[in-house]
């Protein structure tokens, strides 16, 4: 599945949405682990499983798989391969790995000798010999698994060290910065933990929005008055504030009118006390804000709690964090939104190229299809198994023919 700098994700409900972006998000809450927790942390705050066996796919009928692949590619040089095992009762364990890079595909499995590994990895070893000037020229390997990625170690009085791979270390940074913005964002606090701020955000996103605030306020960030642009032009509010309580506590304050008035300035409210479209809007603003480019944003439900024109304009918000490099995985039920993306196209300051739509239906047996398609220079997607205005125009014929039977009753 091509994710473009804007990637729109759509379909029905249980679809398989979510679950197309689950492999990146249970790589990245592993990653992300102060343990070890195995190939694959399963239970994180990014995914929820209870069971390794719950990650395999099923059809109504057959057995469940025991094993199953992932792969994934970044920058369209480098990629990275898993197999995994499912063990019932003990979990996953990582039975191959292959890393493709310019030097071309190297497969790795954990029983391989020392003499296979020299074989298969001339260059990397010679690489790794780099970083011990006048070391063990004659060292001994073993593979070491490394969360999901298998890696080549030392032996003997250097047990424990890894192999410093470029391409497994490219793909694990790419991961780790992946901001996650999920479609269940919390209720709005009148208070919120302090957290540290930077380039990567473990777990979801919410927890650290508001000492991101707190951070741009602070510093004078240029960035805190785009976030007040950005929620003015979606309706909510004209003006953003942060205010520290004490050491580990931030409040947030909005301005209580949408638009500026005399004394304004002075009319804030706490977040806690106006819509909530102002609390679940605030984490997906602040998230492309504070993503740097080449930063994958994934965002689930970016319209929900918005009026229809409140997700017209965050169509143009998601835009402007596109054309500064942010790469946007939106996921998505409004047809407003959709329709809106297609508009930037058409009227020529999104370009197409940049915009991939992936639709998402599922068949009785439970498997999920994905239709993916480019927009043309207009900005069509050309027909789909399922239309958001064959819904609307469903539901708008049914209401005229109800209402012309009740006016002849």
């Amino acid at each position: 599945m091509e994710l473009r700098p804007l990637t729109v994700l759509a379909g029905a409900n249980s679809s398989g949405k979510s679950s197309a972006m689950q492999p990146l998000l249970l790589l990245k809450q592993t990653l992300e682990a102060t343990f070890d927790p195995g190939p694959l942390l399963i239970d994180g705050p990014n995914v929820r499983f209870t069971s390794a066996d719950q990650l395999a796919t099923r059809l109504a009928g057959q057995p469940s798989r025991d094993s199953f692949s992932f792969g994934l590619e970044v920058d369209g040089t480098t990629s990275y391969t898993a197999t995994l095992q499912i063990v019932r009762g003990t979990g996953l364990r990582l039975v191959t790995g292959a890393v493709t890079d310019n030097g071309g595909e190297t497969t790795l499995t954990p029983d391989l000798s020392s003499d296979e590994i020299k074989r298969r990895l001339p260059k990397e070893l010679a690489r790794l010999m780099e970083t011990f000037p006048g070391g063990p020229q004659q060292a001994d390997y073993a593979i070491a698994r490394d969360r999901v990625f298998l890696r080549v170690g030392l032996k003997g009085s250097y047990q424990g060290v890894t192999l410093p791979w470029r391409a497994v270390d490219s793909i694990s940074e790419h991961l780790r910065s992946i901001i996650h913005v999920p479609g269940l964002r919390g209720n709005p606090l009148r208070t919120y933990r302090t957290t540290a701020v930077g380039r990567v955000f473990p777990g979801t996103f919410e927890p650290y929005v508001a000492s991101v605030v707190h951070d741009w306020q602070r510093t004078h960030d240029p960035r805190q008055q785009l976030l007040a642009s950005a929620l003015h032009e979606l309706g909510l509010t004209w003006k953003i504030e942060s205010r520290p309580l004490d050491d580990t506590q931030v409040e947030l304050r909005v301005g209580r009118l949408a638009r500026s008035a005399r004394g304004g300035a002075f009319d804030m409210v706490s977040v806690a006390d106006v819509g909530f479209g102002v609390s679940q809007s605030l984490p997906v603003v602040v998230a492309l804000l504070a993503a740097q480019p080449s930063q994958l944003v994934y965002v689930e439900q970016p319209e929900i709690h918005l009026h229809p024109r409140a997700q017209v304009a965050m169509a143009k918000v998601i835009e402007g964090a596109v054309l500064r490099g942010i790469r946007v995985v939106v996921e998505t039920h409004s047809d407003l939104l959709l329709l809106a993306f297609q508009t930037l196209i058409a009227g020529g300051s999104l370009p197409a190229s940049m915009v991939k739509l992936h639709w998402f239906t599922r068949d009785s047996a439970g498997l999920t299809s994905v239709t993916s398609a480019d927009p043309d220079e207009r900005g069509s997607y050309g027909p789909w198994p399922e239309d958001f205005s064959e819904v609307d125009a469903t539901t708008g014929g049914a209401y005229l023919n109800a209402a012309s039977r009740h006016g002849r009753a």
